[in-house]
């Protein structure tokens, strides 16, 4: 189904996924050049080098989701500014990115000092936050294929956005230290 939301827009996913692979390559580059020696051993798992590595993964996911949501977010606000290519273009990169979360919050991606600002509860309350992020990718999928529906700033186009807008607060209240 995703691939089917996605074809309209394959130039523009496919400068996306290039401009990330890039990204994962220069991190990869950075992993095999020499590090400094720890002042401690790392923890089982990966250590504290892994912890950081997927916090610093995380935190350019939500970076991205962030600054292509906010506009969409704004439309509730400032109740229109509706610009067909604009929100189809921000929605794309939204449902895409949202699939990388998926993967952005591995056991013990929380040890040591990662500097993240996600609550210990993501990972004592694993099974609740890998619902609450699905029902987030739901809803995206949602408000996509009610966008390309009604093409419009609509009541159904705005009670699609009003989800995902909800699904992120609830995140942030439930598993994001403030």
């Amino acid at each position: 189904m995703i691939s089917q939301v996605l074809k309209p827009r394959r130039a523009a996913i496919i400068g996306l996924t290039l401009a990330i692979g890039a990204g994962c390559a220069l991190v990869a580059h950075a992993q095999n050049a020499p590090a400094p020696a720890p002042a401690a051993a790392p923890a089982a798992g990966g250590g504290a080098n892994a912890a950081r590595q997927a916090a610093d993964v995380r935190k350019s996911i939500f970076k991205l989701i962030g600054a292509n949501f906010r506009p969409l977010g704004a439309l509730l606000k400032d109740n229109g500014g509706y610009d067909a290519a604009d929100v189809n273009k921000r929605v794309t990169r939204v449902l895409f990115l949202s699939g990388f979360l998926n993967e952005a919050f591995p056991e013990n991606s929380n040890i040591g000092e990662p500097d993240t600002k996600a609550k210990p509860e993501v990972w004592t309350k694993h099974a609740e936050f890998e619902k609450d992020l699905k029902q987030f990718q739901d809803h995206l999928i949602a408000l996509n294929d009610v966008n390309e529906k009604e093409k419009g700033f609509t009541e159904p186009f705005k009670t699609a956005l009003g989800a995902v807008a909800q699904d992120c607060k609830s995140c942030h209240d439930d598993f994001k230290l403030k």
